[in-house]
């Protein structure tokens, strides 16, 4: 096992892991991936080229040529910044959907893994410290109700200038939790040595708090 450190942030969409992820790194000087992010744009380079959520094998083979960067907070896909176009809800649904499938993820698992460099790295997703890292020395499952996530989620798409609506954002983050969870390769659940942070009533700065408290216990980022 690589003697490179790792906190693995997962959880639910929403939850504030990705904020949480970019802020520890940033604190500890150390790397980030944004594992959701590179099922988007894998959802997105698919939806672009036509294939569907359900054809296995394409996606396996596009998993694996998939070139996806993170370089000063941008997503990059083959050099183009798509940071936005993978944050529509349709791609959303359609990233959910693939992540089900055994062949994606062990076509993105090594590419994953990859990321892990000199002198740490902060990983957020869903299945950080449940299969890619399960070695990490820290990890943690944020989560909090769905009624907070979607609330969260409103206020980012209102900003951004979409038209939503509040029940359907509940209604549909609780259909992910429940596709998430109860999907037969990686479901969406805290390690046995996971620390479960509920930041429904946190703030961001809290939680980061907690993490980076956690984190000094362990030694990491001294």
């Amino acid at each position: 096992m690589s003697q490179i450190p790792v906190i693995t942030i997962d959880g639910p969409s929403g939850s504030g892991k990705g904020t949480v992820t970019g802020l520890v790194a940033r604190q500890l000087g150390w790397h980030v991936l944004d594992s959701g992010a590179i099922y988007r744009v894998l959802a997105l380079a698919a939806e672009q080229s036509g294939i569907a959520p359900t054809s296995e094998a394409a996606l396996r083979t596009m998993a694996l040529q998939l070139q996806v960067e993170f370089v000063d907070g941008k997503t990059l896909l083959g050099g183009a910044d798509v940071g936005r176009a993978i944050r529509t809800e349709s791609v959303g649904s359609y990233a959910s959907q693939i992540a089900s499938l055994e062949g994606v993820r062990e076509g993105l698992l090594q590419r994953q893994r990859d990321f892990r460099q000199e002198p740490g790295l902060v990983a957020d997703g869903r299945d950080m410290g449940t299969v890619v890292f399960t070695d990490a020395p820290l990890k943690i499952f944020l989560t909090a109700s769905a009624e907070e996530r979607a609330r969260r989620r409103y206020l980012q798409l209102k900003e951004a200038g979409h038209s939503v609506n509040l029940p359907a954002l509940v209604e549909e983050i609780r259909a992910r939790d429940e596709r998430d969870t109860n999907r037969e390769v990686a479901p969406l659940k805290p390690a046995d040595d996971a620390i479960v942070l509920d930041s429904t009533t946190l703030t961001i700065e809290q939680v980061v708090e907690r993490v980076l408290a956690e984190a000094t216990t362990r030694g990491l980022g001294s």
